[in-house]
């Protein structure tokens, strides 16, 4: 596609976007649909947000015999089990993506996540709310492959993974936007049902509007062809690009998706096998290529890697770990800090997006979050050892508060934002969708497990070995990505088939290699359609 492989750095980024037609780049059909399609994050950090705070307003207390919203043994359940129904959706999704195309699979996900908030709102009991819990976690998990998938497929490769990252933009205005909401409701709404229903009533309403949008957007080229819709995939790869449908840009990549798609034992239209055959062959090429393997290993591992930080075990559990370091107690101050908490993540996600993902490169971006949260991690785990043997001075609890905001800069910057991108953008097209579902089903299933089991590891390691423990998975992490991640900013599909060709312990050095061929064409492949 004539793109340079010194995009790889920072001035090789500006110069590819100069280079690419400006039609590309700024197009507005483009820009809306990505950002229609990143809304898909709204319902999980809603969640995520309100269900941190949620327990502590008296209405929801007293309606589901909560004592105190600000113990992590209470509100366990609560917080963890819709990552079952997360986990579910996410597996079932790869049935339906495939099928119906991105946009129904859009509208049926966001349709299931709304009857579950009804639910919630209208249930008396608390098994009805756990029930509630699940139905939102299968609109959520499912939304959660469909939205970074989408617009990995019709984003440009020049700015694949700052569209990408704004599916993560959407996740961190969802939690701002949840939080404040609690925070105003128990400053200005009397004790009762009304505080909880007035969390989850609205985005219901701003959902459905979404939905009536995803009607003027593009559907994706990539899963057009998949179903053998050429001329329909033709004119949606033009809006896209702002370009005629015969121009070379435009030929260019449908004839790379086609080129794929023929290669494959997968097929296109009515030449495709049924849907059980389909899985045989889809699983069979994920896990017995070795480059699918590779992509497997590192979709995973940035998953697994993103929660042992300790991330959104700080999120969910935010009030009761201000309580740990001794700036917790005042819900209203509470709610205000947990408000702070998630504006710094936003702003910290829009920054990541615009000047670290694409600009700096993911290797890079890897090293400074994880470095970041790894200094983070340690103070808060020492603060909370010292502060344990004998008081401590205030600036010094100041200091531990900041350190949960330097947190979720260091986590926004990396292990927040990259591995959405790469679920999104690692994968071949006719293994995308289920790329996508097996990391996403892992990620829920995982963060579960550690949403389920941080109150017992605060308890188990007397609270600052648990930051100790989270502090060393940034180590790994840092270890995992220097050894074994290379760098793929603004490489087609085919490159980096190529490049995950290479040894598994040679990430670092397949990225001197490429960064040394500034201003060099990448090497072809047998697989490259085009001259």
């Amino acid at each position: 596609m004539g793109f340079k492989l010194s995009a790889l750095v920072p001035a090789g980024y500006g110069k590819a976007i100069h280079n690419a037609p400006r039609e590309v780049i700024f197009n507005r059909q483009l820009m809306f649909s990505a950002i229609v399609y990143a809304t898909a994050a709204i319902p999980a950090t809603w969640d995520q947000g309100s269900a941190s705070v949620v327990p502590s307003l008296p209405g929801f207390e007293k309606a589901f015999g909560i004592s105190s919203g600000a113990n992590a043994g209470q509100i366990r359940n609560f917080i963890s089990i819709v990552y079952i129904g997360y986990a579910a959706g996410a597996a079932m999704s790869f049935f339906i993506n495939d099928t119906i195309g991105r946009r129904w699979s859009f509208r049926l996900y966001t349709a299931i996540w709304i009857v579950g908030q009804l639910v919630a709102i209208l249930t008396p009991t608390l098994a009805g709310l756990y029930a509630s819990r699940i139905i939102v976690g299968i609109g959520i998990g499912s939304l959660s492959v469909t939205g970074p998938v989408s617009i990995a497929e019709i984003a440009p490769q020049e700015i694949r993974g700052l569209l990408t990252s704004w599916y993560v933009v959407a996740m961190s205005s969802a939690l701002l936007a949840s939080t404040f909401c609690v925070y105003g409701i128990i400053v200005h709404v009397a004790a009762s049902k009304l505080q909880y229903q007035l969390v989850w009533f609205p985005p219901c309403i701003f959902m459905a509007f979404i939905v009536i949008a995803t009607f003027f957007i593009s559907e994706s080229p990539k899963w057009l062809m998949v179903v053998n819709k050429r001329e329909e995939a033709v004119y949606e790869m033009s809006r896209l690009r702002g370009l005629p449908n015969d121009h070379p840009r435009v030929v260019g990549e449908i004839l790379e998706i086609q080129h794929v798609l023929s290669n494959s034992d997968f097929g296109v239209g009515d030449r495709r096998p049924p849907l059980g055959t389909r899985l045989k062959i889809i699983v069979k090429e994920t896990f017995t290529v070795p480059s699918n393997l590779r992509r497997v290993q590192q979709c995973l591992m940035s998953y697994l890697l993103a929660q042992l930080s300790g991330a959104n075990s700080v999120t969910s559990y935010f009030v009761p770990i201000l309580t740990l370091v001794g700036m917790g107690g005042n819900k209203s101050h509470d709610l205000f800090l947990t408000g702070m908490y998630t504006l710094m993540k936003l702003c910290c996600t829009i920054i990541a997006s615009f000047f670290f993902i694409d600009v700096l490169g993911r290797r890079k971006s890897l090293f400074v979050g994880a470095t970041i949260q790894m200094i983070s991690d340690l103070y808060l785990g020492i603060f909370i050892k010292y502060q344990q043997q004998g008081a401590v001075s205030h600036s010094a609890s100041q200091a531990a508060v900041a350190a949960l905001f330097i947190h979720a800069f260091g986590y926004a910057v990396g292990l927040y934002t990259l591995p959405y991108v790469f679920g999104g953008e690692l994968w071949p097209n006719h293994l995308r969708s289920f790329g996508a579902a097996l990391g996403q089903t892992f990620h829920w299933l995982f963060l579960y497990a550690m949403n389920f089991g941080t109150p017992s590891l605060l308890e188990k390691t007397n609270n600052w070995g648990a930051f100790i423990f989270f502090a060393a998975w940034c180590f790994v992490a840092l270890l995992y990505v220097y050894l074994i991640v290379p760098e793929i900013s603004g490489l087609s599909v085919q490159e980096i088939d190529s490049l995950f060709k290479g040894p598994w312990l040679k990430g670092y050095g397949r990225v001197r290699s490429a960064s040394g061929l500034e201003g060099v064409e990448p090497t072809k492949t047998d697989e490259d359609p085009l001259p």
